[in-house]
């Protein structure tokens, strides 16, 4: 089974957001589809969905149509997507009969899933003897980060088959960042296709190991993310020494990308610049704590690519 989009293209009037994009899943995995803001990301993820129309090109699921509702698709979006003055559990409900659940079903995935993302509180409220609910139980009563595990859910309650993230880690502190990423390798593992975007470029290289990046709509870098890294070479040489070896930087050229109080982060040219710059050291006794040569981050190289933010 594959997913391919080909050749898709959208206007607004004469500006175009999104420039006949391509790119394919062959195989079951995740696929980063990166950006700034503005640069057609959401769009393109809309268009897949069949929220939004293109004025060419075609989103295929084994050379047929792309169904999102036939083929059963979860969708988090960005924004919030919540009733905010229903109850939870009548929106959980309502999103999952939307899919073909049946009632019964799906107050079992509801009462699993709201334990599991820890919100139960808030989807069955406690409540005093002919009173309302005590607590929070209703989308605008909740924190940003509460809201995004209730959208989450509603993205699961389905058991989708394929899987779209945009932002799934916004507005999430450092604890429920984790437990997002649990759950998303745990919907990896049962071989689903997943397409997320986000603007953490570490969480992409944790998850995606194929990416497209765009800017200003068009595509400026795609394919395989360890291909990409090992065509930059390892340009990024990490030194710590217990003496101070500015000088030696100095003499040498390097130019010095960042540091701190014990490592320096330095750009070489490549491995032999970097070797000359060790057997410098050795020659001279220096004591050498750390010394780790590195092919580019992803966030390095969608700097170079993007360059600049895009406004819309």
């Amino acid at each position: 089974m594959s997913f391919c989009v080909k050749e898709l293209l959208k206007k607004y009037g004469d500006k175009v957001v999104v420039d006949h994009l391509n790119f394919e899943m062959k195989n079951p995995g995740v696929y980063a589809l990166l950006g700034t803001n503005g640069a057609g990301k959401s769009t393109s993820l809309r268009i897949m969905l069949g929220m939004l129309a293109s004025d060419s090109g075609e989103v295929l699921w084994n050379n047929k149509p792309f169904d999102a509702v036939k083929m059963n698709v979860g969708y988090l979006a960005e924004e919030r997507g919540l009733y905010p003055k229903y109850s939870l559990l009548d929106q959980l409900l309502y999103f999952a009969k939307l899919k073909g659940v049946s009632k019964k079903d799906a107050m079992k995935r509801i009462q699993y899933w709201s334990a599991r993302l820890k919100v139960e509180e808030y989807v069955f409220p406690p409540t005093k003897k002919g009173k309302k609910a005590v607590k929070a139980n209703r989308a605008d009563q909740l924190s940003k980060g509460n809201q995004q595990k209730i959208q989450l859910m509603a993205a699961l309650l389905s058991e989708p088959q394929f899987l779209i993230l945009d932002e799934p880690l916004s507005g999430l502190d450092p604890v429920n960042t984790d437990l997002f990423k649990e759950i998303i390798r745990e919907e990896i593992a049962k071989e689903k296709y997943l397409i997320m975007s986000s603007h953490q470029m570490p969480t992409i290289e944790e998850f995606c190991s194929d990416i497209t990046i765009l800017n200003r709509g068009k595509t400026v870098l795609s394919g395989n993310l360890n291909e990409i890294k090992k065509s930059y070479g390892r340009v990024n040489l990490f030194v710590n020494s217990d003496i101070e070896i500015a000088s030696y930087i100095s003499s040498f050229g390097l130019k010095i990308a960042a540091k701190t109080p014990e490592v320096y982060h330095l750009k070489v040219s490549g491995e032999q610049q970097a070797m000359q710059f060790l057997k410098k050291l050795v020659e001279d006794q220096v004591p050498v704590v750390r010394f780790e040569l590195r092919e580019p981050s992803l966030h390095e190289i969608f700097i170079e690519k993007v360059g600049t933010t895009n406004e819309g």
